[in-house]
């Protein structure tokens, strides 16, 4: 199993703390012989449906050297879990979890702006200090 990202447990409480049950730490996905983990798996109740909502959430911290990198393997890997995901649990959405920092800085710049018009990544995105969940970006 992969190390868990520095902001793991920050993610996990502020989901906590927006009603979200924490189904999944991590979420282990199997696609043929490749075992694969998403950060995270919840679902929340949506009384007014009477349905439930799940979600899948990759976290990741952006702190390497190479914010492009970083980026570059974030996407990839978002991309594999969507796509393997939508085999296996079609009714589970995908999100990348960034911070606040992240998103107003990569995100706010035309090339994130382009994955997220493309519909290349949903974003939760959350404030690291007080462990909330700031917006989420379709």
């Amino acid at each position: 199993m992969p190390a868990k990202d520095i902001y793991h447990d920050c993610v996990k409480n502020a989901l906590i703390k927006d009603s979200w049950t924490i189904t999944h730490d991590p979420l282990s996905l199997k696609w043929g012989k490749k075992d694969m983990y998403v950060d995270l798996g919840a679902e929340q109740l949506l009384a007014a449906e009477k349905a439930e909502h799940k979600i899948a959430v990759e976290i990741k911290s952006f702190i390497g050297q190479s914010e492009m990198n970083d980026l570059e393997k974030a996407i990839g890997q978002y991309i594999v879990y969507h796509d393997v995901l939508a085999q296996v649990e079609p009714d589970r959405e995908l999100f990348l979890a960034v911070s606040q920092d992240v998103a107003n800085g990569l995100f706010e710049e035309p090339l994130g702006e382009l994955l997220l018009k493309n519909n290349r990544v949903c974003l939760l995105v959350f404030e690291p200090e007080t462990e909330d969940i700031v917006t989420w970006k379709h």
